[in-house]
């Protein structure tokens, strides 16, 4: 596999790809679920306009994806970008794959006039937040993250 890395917005014809690398994804989080719940989601959110997703191919194969949520910062009374998901495949890891699609990310949420994007990420995985840290990404400081379980 080689060449540059091309970072194209998904629609519902990719769901497919997207799919077998959300499918990944939830492994690596350990949280596997079945193909077809996961091609539901995906379908659901391209369906209904609530995420965007891009996809990053190498050599025109598809090896990774990220999913924002568009929303709102009050803080800010502006648009925001939540990117929840974000993925490479392990056998394109070391290519620029995950950098690309993070540079991609803010030219989107820029184009769509938000003024902040936010993630979150494992606190063990330090390999994302050197990644994250690279591209400009701060560590929030101020706030602290909870969560309900529902």
């Amino acid at each position: 596999m080689g060449g540059d890395v091309v970072v194209r917005r998904a629609d519902v014809a990719d769901v497919g790809e997207v799919a077998r690398l959300f499918a990944g994804y939830l492994e690596f989080y350990e949280c596997p679920r079945p193909p077809a719940e996961v091609s539901a989601y995906l379908t659901a959110r391209f369906a209904n306009g609530e995420s965007v997703v891009l996809l990053a191919a190498v050599g025109g194969r598809v090896v990774g994806f990220a999913q924002c949520y568009p929303t709102w910062a009050s803080l800010e009374l502006a648009p925001a970008w939540v990117l929840y998901d974000l993925f490479v495949d392990p056998s394109a890891r070391g290519l620029g794959v995950g950098r690309a699609l993070l540079r991609a990310v803010a030219d989107h949420a820029r184009a769509a006039g938000a003024t902040t994007a936010v993630l979150e990420t494992a606190h063990t995985n330090t390999t994302a937040q050197a990644l994250y840290e690279s591209e400009g990404w701060v560590l929030d400081t101020t706030y602290r993250t909870y969560a309900l379980t529902l």
